[in-house]
């Protein structure tokens, strides 16, 4: 960090202080709200790269790289607004549409960014769909349907070979052009030669032409069952939320140039697109793509990257940290250049367990002598994410703030919860051609019905913010009549059998107590027994030492609970088989799909409510 970086982060504050009103109704309900009005944002997501374009055009926009060997391959803000313009005339002149879309089944890359912007610029919508559909699938099922419904009329891929089997399986649903990464062969046509493509006259013409109401792309939701849904995300969503973000993270406005964030979070979500990226894409920032993620085999080369490339906020998902932590303990320099050069920390797409908050308190403090800040934020896909913001340093995980200037938040009495609403800018219209799913997404004052739960920190002072307080569908009753919070004790249940646990699934409904299955974190496992890399699934599972441990969780659990039944469970099932794409039961950002998990794996559970069997781990006492 140079010296004038230093000073300002001395004397400027990173965020604005929140200001929220809360007004109570006489039907139990709560309304709450930002006293800050959002100020006017961009017409569309095309004027930001218009105007770094011109503004900024030799600053680096994106980067990427082969191999952790590999230099960086960057692209300038000027470069990316000549071959989004030229890729845009191709795209004029295939009279695509929102009936004719843009389909991307590729990973991110720049090449993914340019076409997805390109789209957008012409106010053709894009669609990202995560590549796991494509190559981690067995019959391609939810793929063929997302196609069915989007009927496209181009489709990108990063390879023809690696996607072969998937766009075999579509092809008699779509008549669209295939675009590769690859050298263009037959049918399929050479990415290179679209953004060789002489920008026309149209393109100014059709980009002067969007307006807020404009759909921008097409997000498709992790549905369990059936169909993931088409979320409508239009322009007026996006810029909204981004604008939003801008008023709470203030130090934005004063240190653009010093935006810079190494990410993995997929494009097909709405995390890693229309919160990471168009922050980038909004403020001038750079973004480097993290070809690695937050799994075995693949988190090496975030590592590497990292040490190449340290951002100035660090973004990741729970998982993520949990293999951060672990890698900074042993790596000194990597440790104090992490915790000197990044600003904060976010965290999001699920709760982060407090062991974790407070080992990488623990780190920061020792090795700079203060706490990094650590902050998330809460929403879906159809709130674009953006519906609260934890823009403030929060006394413990799981803070996910207050509402952010324009939207408006309901919170309805449901059981002895607060199901919270959305209402404001940012909120979807409704789902691509199914009228029935968005009358029903909506209540009668026009709150979106997001599904989840909310508590608040402190029910007098609202600016100190909500606490997620878990999916009102995924809680149940315990045949006592107690009710169980399902995320918050998968929270509790994870950091208790920590580091073994990968994650956890909830089960008991209506039985006697609570239980858990267990996706083991297999590599902890094996090291925690001894056993070789070589070893298998069963017998990592099934070992001695694996099987105290997280019987000795349990127990912790329970201890901490105050034995009540609803706060920890009596038996654990470890699972041998991984989390299913196809089943449903994990989403891009690797969160498991409760709902999902305990529908396909009923065996599992009838194992567990078997009092005989011998599967299951006790808690002791």
């Amino acid at each position: 960090m140079n010296s004038a970086a230093a000073s300002r982060e001395n004397s400027e504050p990173l965020f604005a202080t929140p200001a929220i009103v809360a007004h109570r109704h006489a039907d139990g309900s709560i309304r709450l709200k930002s006293t800050v009005p959002l100020q006017p944002d961009a017409r569309c997501v095309g004027d930001w790269l218009e105007h770094w374009g011109l503004q900024s055009l030799n600053r680096i926009f994106l980067g990427e790289r082969s191999s952790v060997d590999a230099p960086w391959t960057t692209l300038t803000y000027g470069d990316a607004r000549r071959q989004v313009r030229c890729i845009a005339a191709w795209i004029l002149a295939q009279g695509l549409s929102a009936e004719r879309p843009v389909v991307i089944l590729s990973d991110n890359s720049i090449d993914h960014a340019l076409f997805a912007l390109a789209a957008m610029h012409v106010g053709v919508p894009g669609a990202a769909i995560s590549p796991a559909y494509s190559l981690m699938s067995r019959d391609f099922d939810k793929l063929k349907r997302m196609i069915a419904l989007l009927k496209p009329g181009a489709i990108h891929v990063a390879s023809v070979k690696s996607f072969a089997p998937a766009l075999a399986a579509i092809a008699p649903l779509h008549s669209a052009k295939i675009i590769s990464g690859d050298a263009g062969s037959g049918e399929v046509i050479s990415f290179r030669s679209i953004a060789a493509t002489p920008e026309s006259a149209g393109v100014a013409k059709a980009f002067a032409a969007v307006t807020p109401d404009t759909i921008a792309k097409f997000l498709f939701t992790s549905g369990s069952t059936g169909t993931p849904k088409a979320v409508i995300n239009t322009q007026r969503m996006l810029t909204s939320s981004q604008q939003a973000k801008a008023q709470t993270w203030s130090f934005l406005e004063s240190a653009r140039d010093e935006l810079v964030i190494l990410d993995w979070l997929p494009w097909s979500h709405t995390f890693g697109a229309n919160h990471n990226f168009n922050l980038v894409l909004r403020n001038g920032g750079t973004l480097y793509i993290d070809g690695g993620k937050p799994a075995p085999g693949l988190f090496s080369t975030s590592l590497a990257n990292l040490r190449s490339v340290m951002p100035t906020v660090y973004f990741n998902v729970p998982r993520g940290f949990d293999m951060l932590i672990a890698a900074l303990r042993g790596d000194d320099e990597l440790r104090r250049r992490f915790f000197v050069e990044v600003k904060f920390a976010f965290y999001a797409g699920a709760a982060l367990p407090q062991n974790l908050w407070e080992a990488i308190e623990e780190l920061s403090i020792k090795t700079v002598g203060r706490a990094m800040p650590m902050v998330s934020a809460w929403g879906s896909t159809e709130t674009s994410p953006l519906a609260t913001d934890c823009h403030f340093q929060a006394e413990r995980s799981g803070n996910i703030g207050v509402p952010i200037p324009g939207t408006e938040l309901k919170l309805v009495p449901s059981g002895d919860k607060l199901e919270v609403r959305v209402r404001g800018p940012n909120v979807t219209p409704g789902y691509w051609k199914a009228h029935d799913l968005t009358t029903q997404a909506f209540d009668a004052d026009g709150f979106y019905l997001i599904g989840d739960a909310v508590k608040f920190a402190d029910p007098d002072r609202p600016e100190l913010g909500l606490f997620f307080d878990g999916r009102v569908a995924e809680d149940f009753k315990l045949n006592s009549g107690t009710w169980v919070s399902v995320g918050t004790l998968r929270v509790a249940g994870i950091a208790a059998l920590a580091p073994l646990a990968q994650d956890i699934v909830v089960s008991g409904h209506g039985g006697d107590d609570v239980r858990f299955l267990v996706f083991p974190n297999i590599v902890a496992c094996r090291a925690h027994a001894g056993l070789p890399d070589s070893a298998d699934m069963s017998e990592v599972i099934g070992h001695d030492k694996v099987r105290a441990t997280i019987a000795s969780g349990l127990a912790k659990l329970r201890a901490q609970s105050g034995g009540g039944s609803s706060g920890h469970a009596t038996r654990a099932l470890l699972l041998a088989e991984p989390a299913s794409v196809d089943g449903g039961e994990i989403t891009d950002k690797g969160y498991i799909n409760q709902r999902a998990v305990l529908t396909r794996r009923a065996d599992a559970v009838a194992i567990l409510e078997d009092d005989a069997s011998r599967q299951w781990i006790g808690c002791p006492g």
